[in-house]
């Protein structure tokens, strides 16, 4: 990913759910003869969300199962997790390379001002939430701790690998399963979050874009068999009787 290649961390947030205190369609172990059963009227039970901070290079993923997800609960969790994360960044460079400079991230002349204010940039975030990128404290903090906040639009890829983190998490803790409340639920989802760590798993976008992107490259053509390739056929020059009659004649062939 280009952002790690520069030594930036970049991390993309989202809130998984609702998910609610109810039975969950799904596989699960029963003694033969007693299938599970499910109860046949729908009772709307207690809801719980997933503050979610996931780093795709890595596959490493902070979250806290929460029943409310308002700026108030948000915004400290969001100021915790990134303090600590940026514990684990290395120090920022005395001359600041190109790319964690706050004008190399925005169009706007007086981006170049930012540089004399703020720290380099250290971590980027991924904020699926557009009230945080309105929240004036929100963002003066995050400026003043070296995290450049970026938006990413609906189905953009960052949110999609976020949103499917989040799906394997679900289903980990929650398929063929019945909550009985809403702390149950809360610490089933922490404990799939504790197993996901043990062993995280890097995401790789791989998404329409990049597959064009390896049609195309399947489309090249080899030369005389080794590996050198073109990305289009090399013509054959066919040279006509004419051609060669003339080339003949003038190296006085025949004479």
């Amino acid at each position: 990913m280009t952002a790690e290649r520069l030594g930036l961390q970049l991390w993309c947030e989202d809130e998984g759910g609702p998910y609610q205190s109810i039975p969950y369609p799904g596989s699960s172990w029963q003694p033969e003869g007693q299938p599970a059963c499910r109860p046949h009227e729908y009772l709307r039970g207690e809801t719980a969300k997933l503050l979610t901070l996931f780093r795709p290079a890595t596959g490493e993923v902070r979250a806290e199962a929460v029943e409310h997800s308002t700026n108030a609960v948000l915004h400290p969790w969001l100021k915790r997790e990134l303090q600590a994360i940026l514990k684990q960044c290395p120090a920022a460079p005395e001359v600041v390379p190109q790319g964690r400079r706050w004008q190399d991230w925005d169009i706007y002349p007086a981006a170049e001002q930012l540089d004399r204010f703020f720290p380099p940039v250290q971590v980027l975030l991924i904020l699926d939430n557009l009230a945080g990128h309105k929240s004036f404290s929100l963002v003066q903090w995050c400026a003043e701790h070296g995290i450049l906040l970026l938006w990413t639009p609906t189905a953009g890829s960052w949110l999609n690998m976020a949103e499917s983190l989040q799906r394997i998490l679900q289903r980990r803790a929650l398929s063929g399963q019945h909550p009985a409340d809403v702390q149950t639920l809360k610490r089933w989802l922490t404990e799939a979050v504790d197993g996901w760590n043990r062993h995280p798993t890097p995401f790789i976008w791989g998404g329409k874009r990049h597959a064009r992107r390896d049609r195309a490259y399947a489309r090249r053509h080899r030369l005389a068999g080794s590996g050198a390739t073109t990305t289009y056929a090399v013509p054959r020059r066919i040279r006509s009787v004419r051609y060669y009659k003339r080339v003949a004649n003038t190296a006085g062939v025949g004479k």
